[in-house]
């Protein structure tokens, strides 16, 4: 099936802050519903209150206070990160049977929609390898990650996702070192000195999407 030919991608925007495990228990049901059912992918947008999730590549060394914020295991790939208020976490729900089977160009498109995003907004964000994620160098010579990835696949089907950092509380991520790299550290727009809000960044992130993915987004009725 060609990329044009795909159907539609729900899009779901929520607001407020969403619950960590009812927001984990809502995604294994649809990837269940896509799996299985032939339910609509989905793509959903939404802020968790502060908290760490360790990925199943975590070292229990690398969580510095594990008091400061409640800790989840996340069941995807990576290390620890957080997630909190001002950060644009990003659910993405996509059968992979239809885009080749290849969750390493899957990660890769997902990290060129947060370039592509970035771009909008005058940054350049950029990959480096050997750290998954999106890296923005700054003047002084520092890189510091903006934006995280994380994946899980079964049978195909897509979930976790990324998350790109709008307006956090930076000095949250200072309770874990983020995906085990502890000489770079982390910025957000806001940081750069980017006064765009979660609705700007919405708005980048569902222009771009189609010209990553090749599928046209619609709404999903649940979402705002």
């Amino acid at each position: 099936m060609a990329k044009k030919d795909l159907p539609p991608v729900a899009w779901r925007v929520s607001p407020g802050l969403e619950d960590y495990q009812t927001a984990m228990a809502e995604m294994e049901a649809r990837v269940r519903a896509i799996r299985d059912e032939g339910a609509d992918e989905l793509v959903w947008l939404l802020q968790h209150p502060p908290l760490y999730t360790a990925g199943t590549s975590a070292h229990a060394e690398d969580l510095l206070d594990e008091n400061r914020f409640p800790v989840f295991e996340a069941g995807r790939g990576g290390q620890y990160t957080y997630h909190g208020p001002g950060q644009r976490v990003v659910y993405v729900m996509l059968d992979l049977k239809h885009r080749g089977q290849d969750v390493r160009a899957y990660v890769r498109d997902l990290e060129e929609w947060m370039i592509r995003t970035l771009a909008c907004f005058g940054v350049r964000g950029e990959r480096r390898d050997g750290r998954v994620g999106i890296w923005v160098a700054r003047a002084n010579g520092r890189e510091d990650k903006i934006g995280a990835i994380g994946v899980r696949v079964r049978r195909w089907v897509s979930f976790h996702g990324l998350a790109l950092n709008v307006d956090p509380e930076l000095d949250h991520f200072s309770g874990i070192v983020p995906c085990g790299i502890a000489e770079h550290g982390v910025t957000s727009l806001r940081d750069l000195g980017l006064g765009a809000t979660l609705d700007d960044v919405d708005r980048a992130l569902r222009e771009t999407f189609e010209t990553v993915f090749g599928r046209h987004v619609r709404h999903d009725p649940r979402g705002s």
